[in-house]
């Protein structure tokens, strides 16, 4: 899967940079009627606005910087980092894997974006942050309709996130799939790096009782 990520990622970049007819077809055919819709109804633009921010990268780093420290203190070294990495410091891969690309943004963007637009930064960082949460949560999780609940969450908010973007005309949707392919082979990497140490249930059980 790992492998495949990085076969899309190569070919969404390469079909960038050499222009194919296919990839602008393809942009292009979602990001018109998006563009349609938000010119006729504000309340598209500022409904999915809205989504972007709640799902994007501010409240999600914040919230893994929380969940990082709290880690720390309770001593779960490999669970801290992994949640450092994935969630709070997931920027870093965005900031570098744009500059590579330096793809501008679609000239028909319905609100203000800065930086450039491959790939697409809250793609990237939600598909790298919500494996690693559900890596750590879980384990710990007894419920099983409670973790369905939890991955079926997690998964809805990536794509949600990634349909916000292309909504408002802020990122083609290669960008976005672009995106999605970087952040799971980052998360992949990060697991590697800090895959967490499997959790006992009777520590599970002694934590509860206290």
């Amino acid at each position: 899967m790992a492998a495949a990520a990085v076969v899309l990622y190569t070919v969404l970049w390469v079909g960038y940079r050499q222009d194919w007819a296919w990839l602008h077809t393809f942009d292009w055919w979602l990001l018109n009627p998006a563009h349609d819709i938000g010119i006729k109804h504000p309340s598209w633009v500022r409904f999915w606005y809205a989504v972007s921010f709640i799902l994007g990268p501010v409240p999600i780093r914040l919230l893994g910087a929380v969940a990082a420290a709290v880690a720390f203190v309770k001593r779960k070294v490999r669970i801290g980092l992994l949640l450092l990495f994935c969630v709070t410091l997931n920027g870093l891969v965005t900031v570098a894997t744009k500059g590579l690309a330096d793809r501008p943004r679609p000239a028909t963007a319905l609100v203000h974006a800065s930086s450039t637009s491959f790939p697409s930064g809250h793609a990237l960082e939600a598909m790298a942050a919500m494996p690693a949460v559900l890596t750590v949560l879980l384990p710990v999780v007894q419920r099983r309709a409670m973790r369905v609940a939890a991955v079926v969450l997690a998964a809805l908010s990536v794509i949600t996130v990634g349909i916000a973007r292309v909504a408002l005309n802020v990122h083609h949707p290669s960008d976005v799939i672009a995106g999605w392919a970087m952040g799971y082979v980052y998360f992949l990497l990060c697991l590697w790096a800090f895959r967490p140490l499997p959790i006992k249930r009777g520590e599970d059980r002694l934590v509860t009782a206290r």
